[in-house]
Formats: C-alpha cells, structure tokens, sequence
C-alpha cells in the first residue's frame, strides 16, 4: 500500500464582511494590499504565475512561502499553493455575494496527519489574516 493515499484535513475559515466583493476582491489580489494583511510578496492575479509571501522568519519556520496561482475568477475565486519547509497545500479563497456584503471562505488543504502543528498554526494565523483581510477591504474606497 502506498501513503500518497493517506486521509488529509481541510481547514475552512468563513467570514461575513460588510463590503462588496469587488473591494475583498482588491484586498485580495493586490500585491501591497496583500502586504498589509498577509505578508510582502510579488503576486500577480495570473494563472501559473509563481510568487513568494515572506514574512520575520519564526522559530521552526523559515517565514518563506512559495506559491503558483492555480485559478482566477475575477471577484468571485482564487488559488494558489502554498508551500512552505515541506508543507505542500492548496489555499482556495471563495467570494459570494451576501446581503449586506459578501461572505468569504477561505480553505486550506492537504494537510497531511503527521502535519498537525503546522495545521494548528494555520488555524490560528488565518483567524488573524481573514480579519486583516476585512479591516483592509473595508479601507478602501
């Protein structure tokens, strides 16, 4: 039997944000509004393009993350990898219009079992960047 078919976890981070999908869209895509709520990087809304998200390195962690845009669906879906010191995930933003504003599910997979503390830091440091992500949309006009 082969461990490539071992079972992964998936975390989902959902947020309603009072503003519209066009603005969460921006604060998405927009390498210096990136920078304001995630980390410095070189990203372009293009599929296949590769960009890196750097950050103060941490203990246990190079604060290194390289990316290649998978999809692109202006305002409403973005991924893109996300791989980091031999974490190797999928991170999938989705935007749907809400009443009010849109709701924002952000959803990181491909954790394998033996990953369960880069699991935990990731559902810490999304709680942290999604509500970054909403005081970043909602600064923009």
């Amino acid at each position: 039997m082969n461990a490539t078919t071992a079972q992964t976890r998936t975390l989902v981070v959902e947020r309603e944000m009072p503003h519209p999908p066009e603005k969460v869209w921006r604060a998405l895509t927009e390498a210096s509004l990136i920078e304001a709520w995630l980390m410095s990087n070189d990203f372009r809304p293009v599929v296949g393009h590769k960009f890196t998200l750097r950050t103060t390195p941490q203990p246990n962690w190079s604060g290194i993350v390289d990316c290649e845009v998978l999809a692109v669906a202006t305002n409403s879906r973005l991924s893109y990898t996300w791989s980091s010191m031999g974490l190797k995930t999928v991170v999938d933003w989705t935007l749907t219009p809400a009443k009010g504003g849109t709701l924002v599910r952000m959803e990181q997979s491909g954790f394998r079992s033996e990953e369960d503390a880069n699991y935990k830091g990731a559902s810490y440091g999304w709680q942290k960047f999604v509500a970054g992500l909403e005081r970043v949309a909602g600064g923009l006009t």
